[in-house]
């Protein structure tokens, strides 16, 4: 399962800082053009990055939920979802959107929210 959640942040970071969109290449042959998977929520907040952080960020979760590596994992989180929209400032063809970052980091906290749910309703033997 590590290697799965590894793989993913290699992916993560590959996609994030590419100049340009690599699934708006394959997909509509223009490497100018981000697929939009639903609405952006209430123009705030990018959706696809919610989903993505959502799945990353619960990989992690699920990886690292030992007491030891647990607090270093939500550090690592949080840290990525930041640094890697900062680096749009730099990257050609990119930009910086705060509504990317938001949904970066809403990601994060919707994934750790449930994740927890999940762990404290197993301690309690729901599951």
């Amino acid at each position: 399962m590590k290697f799965i959640f590894h793989i993913a942040n290699i992916l993560l970071i590959i996609f994030y800082l590419y100049p340009g969109s690599i699934l708006g290449c394959f997909i509509y042959n223009d490497c100018g053009i981000q697929p939009q998977l639903t609405p952006d929520l209430i123009n705030m907040i990018s959706s696809n990055h919610i989903y993505v952080f959502i799945i990353i960020s619960f990989l992690g979760f699920i990886v690292y939920s030992k007491k030891t590596t647990f607090k270093y994992i939500i550090t690592y989180l949080f840290f990525i979802s930041v640094f890697l929209e900062l680096m749009h400032i730099v990257i050609p063809e990119r930009g910086f959107e705060m509504k990317d970052l938001t949904g970066n980091i809403v990601g994060v906290v919707i994934s750790l929210i449930i994740f927890l749910i999940f762990k404290q309703r197993k301690k309690n033997g729901f599951i």
